[in-house]
């Protein structure tokens, strides 16, 4: 998605200052500020031709993932560059990032409702797995941020707590799935700053201001009215989104509070690679206890089907890639900014999914949604100004 957004840049054209003169280049897209960096930075060292494509694969993480080169000469060829495919390098992040999160939920909701596979249990043990090794391939080899060692026993405890907090999200999400349309599931998934106020509010006495908690009178209020209107309403499908929500809000100030020392912050990457293995630990049992021979029905229905193996491997896959993709749109981006693509991401959730399972919704569901995605753009804006 990243190149094809790239060749439509072919034709700007943005000056670049080289030996103190202006020249015009022509932007090709990203990979060609990775051919730029290469040529820059080993053209004339004719004795190192041997171990250019190494130097190749390191200029690419540098500029994917670290923002740029490794400096000498030639700095402001390379600054120009990167700024000029920089904007384009970003919508391709956050279109990457729409589609590995839209796409995760769609697969979810097909799998346990539509496809009939009915364990969210060792689906979500599937997502934790994959996340546990492709977590270790990306920091241990391909080094995309550095790897974070655990300090303390302590440190580890917390950590357990926290995937803990992070299995009951995922793992009642994904029951509400079976019972719930995705676009009620959504609405009620907004609610997350209503849960995070409150546990915040309980848990560390921190107090927003009085125009803070009045922006959440309508994110509550539209649930409500979405609720009363929900054609396809279920009561224990809304009792585990509620849930789903409010472990997810409780594992965002839990962090704060348990990791909150300069010696035990991790960065995302890196809390997911400790997390993932204790969350398949801990999915596994409960798995074997909740959902028995789930392995001998995946087996008959793969015998039946190839498919569902196809479906569980990439709808596996790109659960990591929500957790990457979102690494990497907050690096590229403003939090302001992050917050209103989430904002806008579940609203398209909800169109794409009423267009491709044609569930029945009504115009007082649709009210209560748009009341409540509102709301959250409120609080958003109430707590940027409050700050």
């Amino acid at each position: 998605m990243v190149g094809g957004v790239a060749a439509d840049c072919k034709e700007k054209e943005v000056e670049h200052q080289v030996g103190g003169g202006g020249e015009k280049k022509r932007g090709f897209g990203w990979w060609v500020v990775v051919v730029v960096l290469v040529v820059q930075k080993t053209g004339g060292r004719e004795k190192e031709e041997v171990g250019s494509s190494g130097l190749l694969v390191e200029e690419v993480r540098r500029v994917l993932f670290l923002g740029g080169g490794r400096g000498g000469g030639g700095q402001t060829l390379g600054m120009g560059a990167a700024k000029m495919s920089g904007s384009v390098f970003t919508v391709g992040l956050i279109g990457a990032w729409y589609f590995s999160n839209i796409g995760v939920l769609l697969l979810n909701k097909y799998l346990l409702s539509n496809y009939g596979f009915k364990f969210p249990i060792f689906l979500t043990m599937c997502h934790m797995t994959a996340c546990a090794l492709f977590s270790y391939i990306a920091i241990a080899w391909m080094k995309i941020v550095p790897m974070q060692a655990i300090r303390s026993r302590t440190q580890f405890v917390k950590i357990t707590a926290l995937s803990v907090i992070f299995c009951t999200s995922v793992v009642s999400g994904n029951i509400s799935l079976r019972f719930l349309p995705v676009s009620f599931n959504q609405a009620i998934g907004a609610t997350t700053p209503f849960f995070t106020a409150v546990f915040a509010y309980f848990l560390t006495f921190r107090r927003e201001a009085w125009l803070v908690y009045g922006t959440l009178i309508p994110v509550v209020t539209g649930v409500v009215i979405a609720s009363g209107g929900e054609p396809s309403f279920h009561l224990y499908g809304f009792v585990m989104c509620i849930m789903a929500t409010a472990a997810r809000a409780l594992k965002s100030v839990v962090q704060g509070i348990l990791l909150s020392s300069e010696g035990e912050k991790l960065n995302s990457m890196n809390l997911l690679l400790y997390m993932a293995p204790i969350a398949v630990v801990v999915l596994l049992p409960a798995t074997l206890l909740l959902e028995p021979n789930v392995l001998g029905i995946t087996v008959a229905l793969a015998r039946k089907d190839v498919l569902i193996l196809f479906l569980l491997v990439v709808n596996s896959a790109m659960a990591y890639f929500v957790n990457l993709t979102n690494f990497l749109v907050t690096k590229h981006t403003s939090a302001l900014t992050l917050q209103v693509l989430g904002n806008a991401k579940g609203a398209v959730a909800v169109v794409v999914s009423i267009l491709l399972f044609r569930n029945p919704v009504s115009i007082v569901g649709m009210v209560g949604y748009s009341l409540t995605v509102f709301g959250v753009v409120l609080y958003s804006e109430a707590k940027r100004r409050c700050k």
